[in-house]
């Protein structure tokens, strides 16, 4: 049979009194089209007379029931700062009831009861299901740096007669069954600029064109064993291609220009996709996460209501810390929220004193608030600023002649960032772990023969940015502002130098042009060698401080990759240069 009469039986399975009349109004198809699927599903002998399921149809409904579920739960659902701060999405609470129990109990409800839980950011926090709903947990060490394709590829061979579903959605009603016949996947009437399918006439999911809108999608699926064993093959390549890192689970479903699956359609006030904190506020004004203590200190900061906290979005994810956008009474503002790991690795009471000493210079973004315990902080949002282009010789050259001029200024706080210091105490956060690098120890030792060179230069010690990257140079119009001090410290000023080429992951030639922006041509051979030095043991810096992160899950790919080469390249560079100078003085 097709789509159409299946979904005439499922309901003639519930009520076999329901007039044709009836059927077409639970199904949403036409009198007419009602009729003609009674017809066939007589014909193929699926119904009887009296419109009782025959017994074909019972062993077919036996072999597509549903055997289990698996529920996606990985993610850091960065849109929904700042609630991600507190509780990963899965447990935000609707009603009164968390998300992910809700699912739980409605599969329950369809006697479903073998149901996976792919679990990555603060995995911890669904500990519990364990012992509450006999569920199991499976982890995604990628979680941090892929998307959600390599979650439901954690759980492959477990798919067939499969529901799957992610787990920031709320349903009013059940949507699931103890009985299936064909696999589909769930959209709503509503358009969505953002969706890559659509409906057609045929009632196929089918791939949108050019400008127009597709089918809002919900995520929630039903695979027969059929289309699972397809999903699993097409999981199996993407996972092992790099252009699928970022790939959603539904691009396993795509057949050509359409899905294997059929559209389940429902209404979209049945089904809400919990995003946003606004969309959760709507959804249900007296949740217990709107009291985020993130919201509650920008109402003090801000002196305003909640409700005037609007237009919440999150920014990029940085290296360190999670940002979000948000707007109060016609004003923009960022706040920073740290990220993981990173009350072992930045000092917040010694960069509260550093953006103590830069007050009032118009060097960083407006700060309107920082905490020197946790890190929190509030700037003034900046229009029309955009980021140093670390591949435009102008902008570069820019940035560098502004942070030489910061330099200049001299500025002086009590602490001091220690590069081999740093080196050890990152080294040191790994605990038992040992490093990813064969050769650690001996690039250590190659990299620590570089001190006894870089201590005999004269130097200029003064408050040194340490991280001053191209991403944190902003530029608008005539101005340059240099924003994100949090490893600021005293330290020969030369090593931001170092920093923004290594970030930038420039090679020898770039950063000799790197070296001439600062010094406008003129610099002394020494002081161009020291430059090769840092950049070595810079390199090992982040290369360490890239370990820890991975440790806590989070991944930098080919940035972790490239600083480590640093770190062995430019110490053979010093080396061969250092030997020319012997060998001229010989």
């Amino acid at each position: 049979m097709n789509k159409q009469a299946y979904d005439i039986v499922n309901k003639l399975e519930e009520n076999r009194e329901y007039n044709q009349r009836e059927l077409a109004e639970l199904t949403g198809y036409a009198v007419g089209s009602v009729n003609a699927s009674l017809k066939q599903a007589k014909e193929e002998g699926y119904i009887d007379e009296n419109k009782c399921l025959t017994d074909k149809a019972k062993k077919e409904l036996e072999t597509k029931k549903p055997k289990n579920a698996v529920i996606l739960a990985a993610g850091y659902g960065m849109r929904m700062v700042p609630i991600n701060v507190e509780v990963p999405k899965g447990l935000l609470e609707v009603k009164g009831e968390p998300l992910i129990e809700r699912m739980i109990c409605q599969l329950h409800q369809a006697g479903i009861r073998e149901i996976y839980v792919v679990v990555g950011f603060m995995k911890e926090q669904y500990e519990y299901l364990i012992d509450k709903y006999g569920v199991e947990l499976v982890f995604n060490k990628d979680y941090a740096a892929k998307n959600n394709l390599h979650s439901l590829n954690c759980v492959a061979n477990r798919l067939g007669n499969t529901y799957i579903v992610p787990c920031d959605i709320w349903c009013k009603e059940n949507p699931f069954s103890g009985h299936e016949w064909y696999s589909w996947y769930m959209v709503t009437e509503q358009k969505d600029e953002r969706s890559s399918v659509r409906v057609n006439r045929k009632k196929e999911l089918v791939s949108v064109k050019g400008e127009e809108e597709g089918n809002c999608m919900i995520g929630i699926a039903y695979l027969l064993q059929n289309e699972a064993k397809r999903v699993q093959e097409a999981l199996k390549v993407m996972a092992g291609q790099k252009e699928y890192d970022h790939a959603f689970w539904e691009q396993a479903l795509w057949d050509g220009k359409r899905m294997m699956t059929e559209p389940r359609e429902v209404k979209s006030e049945m089904v809400c996709e919990i995003n946003t904190y606004e969309e959760l506020r709507e959804l249900d004004s007296d949740s217990n996460q709107l009291q985020s203590g993130v919201i509650q200190l920008i109402r003090q900061v801000l002196a305003c209501e909640e409700k005037e906290i609007t237009e919440i979005r999150a920014l990029k994810k940085g290296m360190t810390n999670r940002s979000f956008q948000f707007s109060c009474r016609g004003k923009k503002y960022i706040m920073r929220i740290p990220g993981e790991g990173t009350d072992k690795m930045i000092n917040r009471k010694q960069e509260y004193d550093v953006y103590t000493q830069l007050a009032g210079r118009d060097i960083t973004d407006p700060v309107i608030y920082m905490s020197p315990e946790n890190g929190y902080k509030i700037t003034e949002y900046m229009d029309g600023v955009r980021n140093c282009n670390s591949e435009e010789p102008e902008d570069v050259k820019r940035c560098m002649q502004y942070l030489k001029k910061f330099h200049e200024l001299n500025l002086k706080v009590a602490h001091a960032f220690d590069l081999y210091d740093q080196i050890e105490y990152y080294e040191s956060l790994w605990g038992e772990e040992t490093s990813a690098y064969r050769d650690y120890q001996d690039t250590k030792k190659r990299v620590y023969e570089l001190r006894q060179y870089i201590d005999a230069q004269p130097k200029q010690v003064a408050l040194t940015h340490i991280d001053a990257v191209c991403d944190n140079f902003l530029i608008r119009g005539d101005e340059t502002y240099l924003i994100d001090w949090e490893y600021a410290g005293m330290q020969d000023v030369h090593v931001d130098i170092a920093m923004f080429a290594i970030y930038a992951m420039y090679d020898r030639e770039q950063i000799d042009q790197l070296i001439d922006f600062y010094f406008d041509g003129d610099t002394d051979r020494s002081v161009r060698i020291k430059i090769y030095c840092y950049i070595a043991t810079c390199g090992l810096l982040w290369s360490n401080w890239c370990e820890y992160k991975r440790i806590c899950g989070v991944e930098f790919g080919e940035y972790s990759l490239k600083q480590y080469r640093y770190a062995k390249e430019y110490y053979r560079i010093v080396k061969k240069e250092l030997e020319k100078d012997a060998k001229r003085y010989e």
